[in-house]
């Protein structure tokens, strides 16, 4: 799904790369819809993770973790490395008006990323290493939009550009410039 989408592959086309009988997906999953929101839910529990470990490390204020999150972003999320890493960006806008439970599994997910996002540039402003910031989870919001929309530009592209200007923009309104 990460390479061709969600509609670009069939439920036998999956459950050959899995090496699993149909009557064992149906055991599991209702439908190929179940599958997707497992698929989702998986995927956001890991990201989830990731972002903790990486908001996580010790011996750095929180606006240097901030960044480490974008540079790691940046490095993981490009045209070239993605396969398996970006299904949010890959499958969001496709799945979103497919299904409503998928739509919801990736609201959930996406609303967990920018309450972290949110809450570093709280911590930040709190040690210092960030100025002031009148709401910290809009802004959080807004950088995750900017990065999410700098991802399919990158795609299109098929150029890295649209990430440095993301990260451009990211000092910019976090005024690290």
């Amino acid at each position: 799904m990460a390479a061709k989408g969600y509609s670009g592959v069939g439920l036998n086309e999956i459950l050959a790369a899995a090496g699993v009988p149909k009557g064992s997906f149906y055991h599991y999953f209702g439908s190929k819809d179940a599958f997707g929101e497992a698929l989702l839910e998986h995927y956001f529990d890991d990201y989830l993770a990731d972002i903790d470990r990486i908001l996580g490390e010790p011996g750095l204020p929180m606006g240097e973790r901030l960044m480490n999150y974008w540079r790691v972003w940046q490095d993981t999320q490009s045209f070239q490395e993605c396969q398996g890493k970006c299904l949010a960006v890959k499958l969001g806008v496709e799945v979103a008006d497919l299904s409503e439970t998928m739509r919801a599994v990736l609201k959930r997910g996406t609303s967990g990323i920018t309450d972290r996002l949110g809450s570093a540039i709280e911590a930040g402003v709190a040690d210092g290493s960030l100025p002031a910031c009148d709401n910290p989870y809009a802004v959080a919001q807004s950088l995750y939009q900017l990065w999410v929309g700098a991802s399919v530009m990158v795609k299109i592209e098929r150029s890295l550009a649209p990430f440095e200007t993301a990260m451009a923009t990211t000092r910019t309104i976090l005024r690290l410039n």
